[in-house]
């Protein structure tokens, strides 16, 4: 029996991701050699090691510095089982839970300790040898690291003499005639233009666009499409979202107490897209990112210029109160990560302890990067000309100015009643005295000796003995009083307090212009009675106005008040800021061992020695972040244009040239066609390093529209389509399938850059690259379907299929929205069920129903409702469609 394909993917689940074991994944060593291994050698070998046992120092019978010793466990049994961070007995030491608590010397910061909860998780991988308790570094001879293959510049290639039209696909011939593979055939048309609508602009095509393309016979009508796409502004907001993966871009942070939103990182998200969109030169692109602020040009466009430094404006900032020095490392460690994973593919971060264990970058290279960025600070930037921020600022200091004018009027207020209330301090004493000791109700001093409540109550807390300690000389024998004394030494001693307090300047308690004096004082007594925000004769403006403002003067204030708003109202709109890094460049020492406490030789600011000019003579001036950003961005550089190259590469066909994008170090990947990457990066160089040229050279081939089918023979040689012999059948990422369910539902909002939105918002149809980036608490749908963790720089999105999704699609009230709002786009589309349903497939699938599709539809359709039924026939079927595979994955 033949099931319809929609029927079918209906009722399967989806394909299962490709997935690498953990010893295998390059990332779990990565892990190991910068999170793990570090704190090790730090705390752990002096009790847990070969040489602590040599030593006689050896505890628990537990060694640390090889893969053998934690397997082994120690003299209280495992203590590592990888995959099962709950058992063994390591991590609760680290937890410090139960009798064993290590190190002995203090609990480990909790980020840490989850750093060796995800270790264990993940299967504890382990690069270290059994033998000996370090590697030797690979490629610290810098003349010989410089021969690996990513570190020399790449060359211009022969191409291929074959049959093949373009160079690259006569490179991927050459491998398939050299593996013994043959090509699938093309794809066809409504697959094609399904394909690259979906890769260039994250959208389905609408059927309009569909049937313009099969029906269009030109020979040119595949380079039509591409260059329409290209055109159009949702390619900057497809294609800019990758790049955001890659800048591990969010809106506020993971490591502090107090989560503030950065309201202005949109600009950053904004200048991304543009910068696709408008085919900004790809070293233009780095250079603005790391130092746009140091660039002489776009003189006049201050976006431009400045809005791209939230590559690491908008980094990672840890809590400082407590280990200031190690929140500072912690932060330079994020930046040097992101700016060399994310343009140079180097692990430079694993270089931070110790000289790295596999590639030739020596500790000292990762100091001498970080100290660029030390003393640093991630600020805020107008995006406003000169004379328009001194219009903004000469306003605003009008506002100001009319402020301290209501502020110096309510102080006033203040004042005279705190200067009132002070002649009766004896008084309130007496009256303060008898409510604490008598109970007397506060009401009666009030109507019988004129006491205001809201001094009477400021006294009343004042003299709490709890206080005696914090209070001025003068009030000792006030609080030396016994609850019981008589009321001749209460009077006695409240007498002496009055005749010290009348004697003193009732001071400004708001400070006003002109009067820097305002509100400060050296003498203890004035602060302690007038000045402090516990003082018993202090007012507060808003108190001032509440409580002593009379209705003969409040005309004067709302005069004044008028002014402010009046004020407000001509100045010009703030102008916007941009997140940047400003300052720093102070330089740095070797941390020994990364510890910011154990400072070793200096490390002059610089780039990659691996990466420099071997006979380049002694700097005239000191390296500065604008050398980092021409270093990165210079067509010498063996491995910028390599790196973007292989990025644009893996997000069309799923997988790199190198499929380590991030990594092209010794763990990394080699190339599977490494002619063809060269080839590829010196000819984007020489085409003004423009990415849309990039995407035409590789849309326009032929193995980009092969047919995404097996072959059994292929198979055999290549089942991971390493050599490109089929397309690739690729899951849609959560912002694809979500703006996706929004356009053939009809809800789709395209407007262009902006504020973020909520996606827990039920109104929000915005594309989702326009939504709230959380690393604090990311939101549950993006979590859901395998949004990368913006605390980190990702390469690549990982694809889990879990229960939870099917879940969500049946039952979320964002999937049912959709599924009646595309129902209801439906009913207008035909006068019949079965036109209705072909507009569905159209619609969702860029293809017409299968005749028994249509069929089983129709029949569904006309099936009564049921009592429990909360959806009408046709929501449940759009629902289904929007539910099914072939909605969420691409071929």
């Amino acid at each position: 029996m033949s099931w319809p394909r929609t029927v079918l993917a209906l009722l399967v689940a989806p394909l299962f991701a490709d997935r690498l074991t953990a010893a295998d994944d390059p990332k779990a060593v990565e892990f190991f050699e910068a999170k793990i291994r570090p704190v090790l050698v730090e705390k752990c070998y002096k009790c847990h090691s070969e040489k602590a046992a040599k030593a006689d120092k050896l505890r628990g019978g537990l060694l640390l510095d090889t893969v053998a010793g934690w397997q082994k466990g120690g003299d209280t049994g495992k203590a590592i089982v990888p995959g099962k961070p709950a058992e063994g007995t390591f991590l609760k030491s680290l937890r410090h839970e139960g009798e064993i608590q290590m190190p002995p010397d203090g609990k480990l910061p909790a980020a840490v300790v989850a750093d060796f909860e995800k270790w264990i998780k993940d299967g504890a991988v382990d690069p270290r040898t059994d033998t000996t308790t370090t590697v030797k570094a690979a490629g610290l001879d810098l003349e010989k690291g410089r021969q690996f293959w990513s570190l020399q510049s790449p060359k211009p290639q022969t191409v291929p003499t074959n049959a093949e039209q373009s160079s690259i696909d006569r490179f991927v011939r050459a491998k398939w005639d050299e593996k013994g593979l043959r090509p699938v055939p093309q794809a066809d048309l409504r697959t094609l233009v399904r394909r690259v609508t979906f890769d260039l602009t994250g959208l389905p095509p609408t059927p309009e666009e569909v049937e313009a393309f099969v029906a269009d016979q030109s020979p040119k009508a595949w380079e039509k499409l591409i260059n329409r796409l290209l055109k159009s502004p949702r390619y900057g907001e497809r294609w800019g979202r990758y790049w955001l993966d890659v800048a591990r871009y969010a809106e506020d942070q993971a490591h502090t107490f107090g989560v503030t939103p950065k309201k202005n990182a949109y600009l950053y998200r904004d200048w991304v897209i543009q910068a696709f969109n408008d085919d900004m030169p790809y070293d233009q692109f780095v250079r603005l990112q790391v130092a746009g602020d140091l660039m002489a040009e776009p003189k006049d466009d201050l976006f431009k210029r400045l809005a791209g430094m939230g590559f690491l404006g908008l980094g990672a900032e840890y809590y400082k109160n407590t280990a200031r020095e190690q929140a500072i490392a912690e932060e330079l460690d994020d930046r040097v990560d992101t700016l060399t994973r994310g343009f140079l593919g180097l692990t430079v971060s694993c270089a931070r302890c110790h000289d790295h264990k596999f590639d030739p970058i020596p500790t000292r290279d990762y100091y001498s990067i970080a100290g660029i960025y030390y003393g640093s600070n991630l600020t805020q930037s107008p995006l406003a000309k000169p004379d328009e921020l001194k219009k903004y600022n000469d306003a605003q200091a009008k506002v100001t100015a009319a402020e301290e004018l209501v502020n110096h009027f309510l102080g006033d207020a203040g004042k005279a009643a705190a200067k009132e209330a002070a002649a009766l301090t004896a008084k309130y004493l007496e009256a303060a005295h008898k409510i604490r000791t008598a109970k007397a109700r506060p009401q009666e001093f009030v109507s019988k000796d004129g006491l205001n409540r809201y001094f009477l109550d400021r006294w009343v807390k004042f003299l709490d003995p709890a206080n005696a300690s914090k209070a001025p000389a003068v009030f000792k024998d006030w609080f030396a009083l016994k609850a019981d004394a008589k009321p001749e030494e209460v009077g006695t001693a409240a007498a002496a307090v009055q005749s010290k307090l009348v004697s003193v300047d009732v001071p400004d308690i708001v400070p006003v212009k002109n009067k820097k004096s305002a509100g400060k004082t050296s003498d203890p007594l004035t602060k302690a009675m007038f000045l402090d925000a516990t003082a018993p004769l202090f007012v507060a403006p808003a108190d001032a106005e509440k409580m002593f403002v009379t209705a003969d003067v409040k005309p004067k204030l709302a005069e004044l008040r008028g002014e402010v708003e009046k004020q407000k109202k001509a100045s010009p709109v703030a102008p916007l800021t941009a997140h940047i890094v400003s300052g720093g460049e102070q330089g740095m020492k070797v941390y020994i061992r990364g510890n910011p406490a154990t400072k070793g030789e200096d490390a002059p600011k610089g780039f990659l020695q691996v990466l420099s000019k071997t006979d380049a003579k002694p700097a005239a001036k000191p390296f500065t972040r604008l050398d980092l950003a021409n270093a990165i961005a210079s067509p010498d550089n063996p491995l910028t244009a390599r790196v973007i190259v292989n990025r644009v590469w893996a997000w069309h066909f799923g997988r790199g040239l190198v499929n380590t994008p991030s990594n092209f170090g010794s763990l990394g990947d080699r190339p599977s066609h490494p002619e063809l990457l060269d080839h590829l990066a010196v000819e984007f160089v020489k085409n003004g390093s423009s990415l849309k040229w990039l995407h035409k050279q590789i849309l326009l081939t032929n193995v980009y529209r092969l047919a995404a089918e097996p072959n059994a023979d292929n198979n055999k040689t290549d089942g991971g389509n390493v050599y490109l012999w089929r397309g690739t059948r690729k899951r849609l990422d959560v912002e694809a399938w979500r703006d996706s369910l929004l356009g053939v539902s009809g809800n789709l909002d395209e407007t262009l850059g902006g504020p973020t939105f909520d996606l827990r918002d039920a109104n929000a149809k915005r594309r989702t690259v326009y939504a709230k980036i959380s690393r604090h608490e990311l939101d549950g749908l993006l979590r859901l379907f395998d949004f990368p963790d913006a605390n980190v720089t990702a390469d690549r999105r990982n694809v889990t299929t879990v229960p939870q999704q099917q879940l969500f699609a049946l039952n979320s009230e964002f999937m049912i929205a959709q599924a009646k709002a595309f129902a209801n786009r439906l009913e207008k589309l035909g006068k019949t069920d079965a036109d209705r349903v072909t507009a569905a497939y159209h619609l969702a699938f860029n293809r017409p129903p299968e005749a028994k599709e249509r069929e089983l539809a129709v029949a569904f359709l006309k099936m009564p409702a049921k009592p429990s039924d909360t959806l009408t026939r046709w929501q449940q079927y759009a629902q289904a469609l929007l539910a099914s595979n072939e909605f969420l994955y691409v071929d």
